[in-house]
This record gives structure tokens, C-alpha cells and sequence, in this order.
């Protein structure tokens, strides 16, 4: 998938890059995702962001105009994205719930909710869709693994 990865922090860099393992094209930027840095996004398929970007449902209108359909956080919480805005526009979200929160196990969950939706399967106990996913049915796992 192509993905731009917002907010990176320096410590973030390499654990993003050898979870990915070059299997999307992940571009890793430190600005955050707002109106001045959303030309970032174009022609990619999913943005990552942290819980430090404000996901309002304005943004989420300009990120579907352009393209995106899927938004992974690398948090547990999802206070910072509308949920039901991003439900109303057709993009799914993600986020990174399991007990692992150091920088490798982030990393890893974001590339693991990547690797789901590449292959059309639903991301499971990160799926933070406003409704349910009609491909929760197919999968089988908490972690979205049949």
C-alpha cells in the first residue's frame, strides 16, 4: 500500500522502517497532518498519524477528495479523529490497541493493520470503524489473523 506516515518522531524511524520491511511504499514525514501538510498524502492510499493530530471532520473531507480511504493512529485512543465523520465519508480506521506500546510494537501493529487491509481482510481488535466491517465476518482472531 502507499502510505504517508505523519508526526514521525526520530525515534520512530527506524522501528517503522524495519517493521515495514519495504512491503508499502511508507513515506515517513515529522510534520503533522493538518491543511498546510495534506499535499503530503497525494496519491497515497493511507496516512498514519499520532494522537497528536487533530483528525476534525473538515480534514477528513479534504483526505477523501484527495484519495485516502484508510487512516491508521498510532495510539490507542481515537479521541483525536471524528469517527463518525470518517464513517459518513467511507474511510476506515485503524488503531494500534494491543499491550505492546513501545516504539517496535507500534510500528509492528501499524504495519500489521497495513498488511490486513492490503490484503482485503479486516484489521480486527484495531478496527475503529463507526459501524461494523462487513469483513469482520471473515476473520477469526482479535488481532485480525485468520
Amino acid at each position: 500500500m502507499k502510505a504517508v506516515a505523519y508526526n514521525i518522531k526520530e525515534y520512530e524511524k527506524e522501528s517503522l522502517a524495519v517493521a515495514n520491511g519495504k512491503a508499502h511504499d511508507l513515506t515517513l514525514i515529522s510534520n503533522p497532518l493538518n491543511r498546510n501538510t495534506i499535499h503530503y498524502a497525494y496519491g497515497k492510499e493511507v496516512v498514519v498519524v499520532s494522537e497528536d493530530d487533530l483528525i476534525d471532520g473538515e480534514l477528513l473531507g479534504e483526505l477523501r477528495r484527495i484519495g485516502i480511504r484508510k487512516i491508521v493512529t498510532r495510539s490507542i485512543t481515537t479521541d483525536h479523529i471524528d469517527l463518525c465523520r470518517a464513517y459518513d465519508l467511507g474511510i476506515q480506521i485503524a488503531n494500534t490497541p494491543f499491550e505492546d506500546h513501545t516504539p517496535k510494537g507500534i510500528a509492528e501493529q501499524t504495519i500489521r493493520n497495513l498488511n490486513l487491509w492490503g490484503d482485503g481482510k479486516c484489521v480486527g481488535g484495531a478496527c475503529c470503524c463507526a459501524k461494523e466491517c462487513k469483513l469482520v465476518d471473515d476473520q477469526l482472531g482479535y488481532d485480525g489473523t485468520k
